[in-house]
């Protein structure tokens, strides 16, 4: 875990104002049993997650592609490569938003934007994808790949106690 009592304050005030800006609908859906608290978050997704991640293009459509989702310091981070669509659309429009989903036990989505970070100006999230990847890849070709982290907007969480017990 590399979240902060600070981070951790952070991410559990982002899912409770969440819940409390969503609709009925959904708060019929995701009653307060089936939410997990920040704690909960950081458990479940653990180092990396398979991220679908929905970018924006210049006509306004929706693109969903898969990316490797590290939660680090309470918010999501991935890279793609340089010319990528991805990165292309993030650039000019940063909105996105993101779900991870393990069938019917788990769902954790963040709608958000997506920020340009630098992980050779930071040397703590540069040792954690080291940590992650191995620094034989982060060294021959990951360490020049544009990375992102998702500033949080909204966040939902929803688990399956029932699922979770099988």
């Amino acid at each position: 875990m590399q979240e902060t009592s600070e981070d951790l304050d952070r991410l559990q005030r982002l899912l409770d104002d969440s819940y409390a800006a969503a609709g009925p609908h959904l708060r019929s859906i995701i009653g307060p049993e089936r939410r997990l608290d920040a704690a909960g978050v950081v458990a479940e997704l653990g180092t990396m997650r398979v991220l679908a991640l929905a970018t924006i293009t210049a006509r306004g459509e929706p693109r969903v592609g898969p990316v490797d989702g590290l939660f680090y310091r309470g918010r999501f981070h991935f890279g793609s490569g340089a010319d990528s669509v991805r990165f292309r659309h993030i650039r000019a429009r940063p909105a996105v938003s993101a779900s991870v989903i393990e069938g019917e036990r788990l769902q954790i989505t963040v709608h958000g934007n997506a920020r340009e970070v630098s992980p050779a100006a930071d040397p703590e999230l540069a040792a954690f994808l080291i940590g992650v990847y191995g620094r034989e890849a982060w060294d021959t070709w990951m360490s020049v790949l544009p990375w992102a982290r998702i500033e949080p907007e909204r966040m939902i969480t929803f688990v399956n106690q029932a699922a979770r017990e099988t």
